[in-house]
């Protein structure tokens, strides 16, 4: 990762931007520990590959970690560490800011009933 960048927006719409890692974030916030089938499902419709990128991701810059049992079948789970539960205020913000705006958004979007556009 670039940490070049002075802004600390920049920086932290990095660690927990795009399509997924946000996502995978909050399910952990929601419910955990998760293993890897039920972030799958959280995240819908990210592929095995992806995720396992994500969560490696996630996992070397500490927001996370990974526990193997040694069990048959294999289990892993996933979980905060203390570092990504300092996260959880900025993703209920973000969650709470969506459902207060996602109508206002969704309606800008809209076409007319003509088919034209809407502006």
């Amino acid at each position: 990762m670039d940490y070049s960048n002075p802004c600390p927006v920049a920086f932290t719409s990095r660690l927990v931007g795009g399509r997924w890692r946000a996502r995978i974030v909050w399910a952990l916030i929601r419910n955990e520990p998760l293993r890897f089938s039920e972030l799958r499902r959280a995240c819908p419709p990210v592929s095995d590959r992806i995720l396992s990128k994500e969560l490696k991701e996630l996992e070397s810059w500490g927001l996370i970690s990974r526990c193997e049992y040694p069990v048959l079948p294999p289990k892993t789970e996933y979980r905060l560490t203390e570092l990504g539960r300092t996260l959880e205020p900025l993703m209920r913000a973000m969650a709470r800011w969506g459902l207060d705006h996602r109508s206002i958004i969704t309606g800008l979007n809209e076409l007319p009933s003509d088919g034209g556009p809407s502006r």
